[in-house]
């Protein structure tokens, strides 16, 4: 029993030990003082027009706002509240927002994207695969692409548009 207990609690310890990294790189990413790699950075602003990352060129804000963008893998990871930004899926990254009262404006071709919030002005030049939408009263436009649209929330409007 006693050997038995050890072999199990050996595994348990590696199991946690592979997981540790992952999970710490993750929330090291969501950090507001990280440096992801790829050059993302993290800004807080009361007024100001600067750098959120690779692909997301300018956020300027009239009042208080926080932003971070991340980019994992092939996916680019925003959240923020209260800013106005430009994005960039280049050809074929992935989109994940999440925050409320934000205006953004979406370049080159998203596969997939995924909003959660509230009051969002998302306009996406390309979707190419699906888009949802968990939130309230968000407004998300897209340019072109033939999408599949999941509507999780309460008078999101979601619409293809120029």
């Amino acid at each position: 029993m006693r050997a038995r207990l050890t072999q199990n609690s050996s595994r348990l310890a590696a199991l946690a030990a592979a997981l540790t990294v992952p999970i710490a790189v993750a929330v090291a990413g969501c950090s507001s003082t990280a440096n992801p790699p790829g050059g993302a950075t993290s800004s807080a602003t009361t007024s100001s027009t600067a750098p959120t990352s690779t692909g997301a060129a300018t956020t300027t804000s009239g009042g208080n706002s926080v932003s971070t963008s991340v980019e994992i893998g092939n996916s680019l990871e925003y959240g923020s509240f209260n800013t106005t930004a430009n994005l960039d899926c280049a050809n074929g990254k992935s989109l994940n927002v999440a925050g409320s009262n934000n205006t953004l404006t979406v370049t080159g071709t998203c596969e997939t994207v995924s909003i959660g919030g509230t009051g969002n002005k998302i306009t996406i030049d390309k979707v190419n695969t699906r888009i949802t939408v968990l939130g309230v009263e968000n407004t998300i436009t897209y340019k072109d692409g033939d999408p599949k649209v999941d509507n999780i929330g309460t008078n999101n409007s979601i619409e293809k548009g120029s």
